[in-house]
């Protein structure tokens, strides 16, 4: 069975944010990093070359693969901020409405712009999404 690539480890986040270069994009993922601090009252860690996630779960699929991923994160993509949110989005709809401006993947939340969401809603998803998954564990 292959080894999960994205993984946890000690690269710096500040150093990895202050290297995006789009200024709007900059600034924005400084403040998901704050916003998300705040709601997970974790450390922000580099998982990957590319993903600021926060704090973590364990995972355990009907195959027997496990291991342990973020409960929430964000990554700064050239087409749009990549937020993470693990829970899904099926039990959000009334926020998904509120929210604004976005697209979604399975757990991904595809911002252009900060200024194109609600920023109270995006916090909401966020602190819900993260108290979903820690029921996981």
């Amino acid at each position: 069975m292959a080894e999960l690539k994205t993984r946890a480890n000690d690269a710096s986040v500040d150093a990895f944010l202050s290297a995006v270069e789009n200024p709007e994009r900059r600034e924005d993922c400084f403040t998901v990093l704050a916003l998300m601090k705040k709601i997970t009252k974790e450390e922000p860690r580099m998982w990957g070359p590319s993903i600021v996630g926060f704090g973590t779960y364990r995972y355990k699929y009907a195959s027997g693969r496990e291991g342990d991923w973020m409960l929430t994160g964000f990554s700064p993509r050239k087409q749009a901020l990549t937020v993470y949110i693990m829970a899904g989005f099926a039990r959000y709809d009334e926020l998904m409405a509120k929210l604004g401006k976005y697209k979604t993947g399975q757990s991904c939340l595809y911002i252009r712009k900060l200024g194109d969401v609600d920023m109270k809603v995006l916090a909401e998803l966020v602190k819900l999404s993260v108290a979903h998954m820690k029921k996981q564990k």
